[in-house]
């Protein structure tokens, strides 16, 4: 008997590892793409204005997709679902590698995001259902965590190594040895599950509903630094995308079979951890983003050097994730852990806040690379812990695929308010003479801060919508009693 259960804990473990491997893939291509984009710019003959597109076409079908897609999981069975999508991300990530024309690599991006973003939005689920008990499930989270968080952050080190050394196509070619691996092993450790069924939660109208909303919403914010936020174009489109969400909700209180349960969205924790997410990832894709031009432009670091200098952050959020936090989450609860790693990051920004025009590495970049990514890791697994807390198995997916969607309109949301502000604080140092290295530094200080500023609203969020343990306790015999 105990032989059996360590053999079902050591598979139930590998496939923890397998999905979070699945993670890493998916997040990794969100960031790896930037370091390779000069070299995709000149090989491709990219104008500085659609280069961009390389990026957007990937973030607005994933960020639009995942809540669909984490309910058709749900539905149809979330190892269906995942392998389907990781199939897709495969062959477009080897069609991106193969593109020879701006055209084709910008087709391949958009299928690339919609295959990732089958894919990820069930992971969470996935991962709290395989591991229900809380001891083992703290320590799963922590490795999906340090998947999520790492992921991203290893994305500059190794898109710097892969173009300095192959090339830009590279970047994409990895995902095809990688992802044939996840999907292997994935097919054998990955326990069968059937899904409640289509017509338990086939909504078709609410799927439209949000999944043209929320693409519409990403595609809007992502254009803001080309239009600007007060253009009729950006005010328009805008308000269509609140217009078609805001029908989502409406239907989804009308719906015999809502895609979404609204019960979920009624959870303190759910709603204050999805909240609290997206302005944390808001400021955290602005560190990534801004920290890279700073050392490359600024700093004059090559691509591999920018990539390797990144290395500090992957490394301590994946001591703090995956050793430290899950220890702290099992006897503290979340909630403390929240309220302890937002400031921690909030003294990172303010940290970097600081960078000089003629500073250096140590002095201004590492202290902040330090301490916002520490505060990351202990932050990020207790919010998905949070996050799915008071879902049922049958909502696991959708609640998984509402998380992930969180976070990357969060991203959108922040990098496009930060980007904004940088671009107008650099613009108006130039304008009063200062060298182009002042006015860079002048414009990413100015990102910082305000990404100081997104944190602190997220702590406040935490602090007042976040239940305690006792709290939470309280309530569970209240309902039982009912």
């Amino acid at each position: 008997m105990s032989t059996r259960t360590d053999q079902s804990l050591r598979t139930r473990w590998l496939a923890v590892i397998v999905l979070s491997a699945a993670q890493v893939m998916i997040i990794l291509d969100q960031n790896i793409v930037n370091v390779a984009l000069p070299a995709i710019r000149e090989d491709l003959a990219f104008s500085q204005a659609n280069l961009v597109w390389t990026v957007n076409a990937y973030v607005i079908p994933f960020g639009g997709l995942l809540l669909l897609a984490g309910r058709l999981g749900d539905l149809i069975g979330r190892k269906q679902v995942f392998l389907a999508g990781l199939a897709l991300f495969i062959a477009a990530s080897a069609a991106a590698a193969l593109a020879d024309t701006q055209e084709l690599l910008l087709a391949a991006r958009f299928v690339q995001g919609i295959g990732g973003a089958v894919t990820a939005a069930g992971l969470l689920g996935m991962i709290v259902t395989i591991f229900p008990e809380p001891e083992h499930q703290a320590k799963a989270i922590g490795v999906y965590g340090f998947a999520s968080a790492g992921g991203g952050a290893a994305g500059s080190v190794i898109g710097g190594v892969l173009t300095d050394a192959l090339g830009w196509e590279a970047v994409f070619y990895v995902n095809v040895p990688i992802g044939l691996a996840v999907a292997a092993l994935a097919w054998r450790l990955l326990p069968a599950d059937r899904g409640v069924g289509l017509r338990a939660g086939a909504d078709v109208i609410g799927a439209a509903l949000v999944t043209s909303g929320l693409m519409l919403a990403v595609y809007t914010l992502v254009e803001t630094e080309r239009y600007g936020w007060g253009s009729p174009r950006t005010l328009g489109l805008g308000a269509l995308a609140a217009v078609l969400v805001a029908g989502f909700f409406w239907r989804q209180s009308k719906a015999a079979a809502p895609l979404i349960p609204l019960r979920i969205l009624r959870s303190r924790n759910v709603a204050g951890a999805n909240l609290a997410q997206a302005l944390m990832v808001g400021a955290a894709f602005g560190f990534m983003y801004f920290t890279v031009l700073y050392l490359q432009q600024v700093l004059g670091f090559t691509p591999l050097a920018a990539g390797l200098a990144f290395l500090p952050a992957p490394i301590v959020i994946a001591v703090v994730s995956m050793a430290v936090a899950p220890r702290l989450l099992a006897r503290f609860g979340a909630r403390p852990l929240v309220l302890t790693g937002l400031p921690l990051m909030v003294v990172g920004f303010v940290l970097f806040a600081q960078m000089r025009a003629d500073g250096s590495y140590a002095a201004d970049v590492l202290p902040g690379m330090l301490t916002a990514p520490l505060g990351f890791g202990l932050t990020m697994p207790a919010l998905m812990s949070l996050g799915m807390s008071d879902s049922r198995p049958e909502d696991a997916g959708v609640t998984s695929g509402l998380f992930n969607t969180a976070q990357q309109v969060g991203g959108a949301v922040g990098l496009a308010v930060l980007s904004t502000a940088v671009a107008a604080r650099t613009d108006g140092l130039l304008e009063q003479g200062r060298s182009t290295a002042e006015a860079l530094t002048g414009g990413y200080r100015t990102g910082y801060t305000i990404a100081a500023v997104f944190v602190v609203v997220g702590l406040v969020v935490a602090a007042t919508m976040l239940k305690t343990r006792k709290a939470e306790a309280v309530e569970a015999e209240v309902e039982r009693v009912a």
